[in-house]
């Protein structure tokens, strides 16, 4: 692979964690705002939490979009995450608020990336993750040679059960449109605590 990938740490709930992190060369980090994850960010969030110099997403499963609008304005979210059963026109009408959308899509082997066309033309990039019962953070890798069949516009980030072992299969991936990296479960001692060590060996092997 010729190119730097982007690098999403997703799923950032502890203060000091976040801080940490931050120090790390990573491009955007995560926030959730789904109260079934374990990462969630929690009715009363952590002060501080979102105080990072790094652009913010903000992560939402079904959420009604005033709410999202709401939060991302007191937040300071350069970018929203839907990880749900949005449809294209929510999608469209948080974009032209001025935020960078990421649309999420849940992949097994049976996935038509077809579905992912009505999203082309309001969202900046898709995402796509591990189809399971809970709405990412599985820590489950889908099989990454099924995004061949993926031959749309927008750029993707590749989720799921990325773990710090992987740099180097991630390295030999040509698609074309692969622009970013999510890391959650892979790197964590426990849900929403990153492992700061972990991170550091898979960004260094991944830039090497």
């Amino acid at each position: 692979m010729d190119r730097t990938l982007k690098i999403k740490v997703c799923g950032m709930k502890y203060t000091a964690n976040r801080e940490e992190v931050e120090k790390l060369d990573v491009d955007m980090l995560g926030y959730i705002f789904f109260s079934a994850s374990k990462r969630f960010v929690g009715d009363h969030p952590e002060s501080g939490l979102f105080q990072s110099k790094k652009p913010k997403v903000g992560v939402f499963v079904n959420e009604n979009a005033f709410e999202i609008l709401g939060l991302a304005k007191n937040f300071g979210f350069e970018y929203i995450q839907l990880h749900g059963k949005e449809n294209p026109k929510t999608c469209g009408m948080l974009k032209k608020q001025g935020l960078k959308i990421i649309k999420a899509f849940s992949v097994d082997d049976a996935f038509n990336f077809d579905t992912t066309e009505p999203f082309e033309k309001v969202v900046d990039f898709l995402l796509f993750d591990t189809k399971t019962k809970l709405h990412g953070g599985s820590g489950e890798k889908f099989n990454w040679s099924i995004l061949e069949k993926y031959t749309g516009h927008r750029p993707f980030f590749l989720s799921g059960g990325i773990g710090p072992d992987d740099a180097e299969s991630i390295k030999k991936m040509n698609h074309p449109k692969l622009t970013g990296l999510d890391l959650n479960s892979g790197f964590e001692d426990q849900p929403g605590l990153k492992n700061i060590d972990s991170l550091k060996q898979f960004i260094t092997g991944l830039k090497q």
